[in-house]
């Protein structure tokens, strides 16, 4: 990606009801803008899936079924040589549940697929959780090293 691209691809900020439907917008949002940023497929691929992941955890988990007001919002910003997304709630934030219907598996599945991942109380008075991911903006190799020449 060259310097003169980055400058001209503006920051991503989405929000949405907390419904499924709108997982696949803020997926379509990011991947839009990973495509402008000229990211390579694999790097594509684990945005999308780590989003997918985030805000479905956000459908299913943050909210109680009939809060009408239940909402979240996704804000990317590139930077150098990386993808900063965060997907945020004004839910009930992160506990247990025995009742939980999910098998558990998001949260690790996007700490796999990320460069780093936080997850942390809502930044403001209104609560809820953000889930702070990097993505590395080129493929990494396996070793960590920058695979460019």
């Amino acid at each position: 990606m060259t310097e003169a691209m980055s400058e001209t691809v503006s920051d991503v900020w989405l929000g949405v009801p907390a419904r499924p439907e709108n997982v696949a917008i803020a997926r379509q949002a990011l991947a839009g803008l990973c495509e402008a940023l000229g990211t390579d497929a694999k790097v594509l691929a684990d945005v999308k899936l780590a989003v997918t992941e985030a805000c479905t955890n956000v459908v299913v988990h943050a909210y109680a079924e009939d809060d009408e007001h239940a909402s979240f919002e996704v804000e990317a910003t590139p930077g150098a040589d990386e993808l900063l997304v965060v997907v945020r709630d004004y839910g009930r934030g992160i506990v247990p549940r025995a009742e939980s219907p999910g098998l558990g598996l998001g949260l690790p599945l996007i700490a796999a697929l990320t460069r780093t991942v936080q997850i942390r109380s809502g930044s403001d008075a209104r609560g809820g959780t953000e889930v702070v991911m990097t993505f590395a903006l080129q493929p990494e190799s396996e070793d960590g090293s920058d695979p460019r020449p």
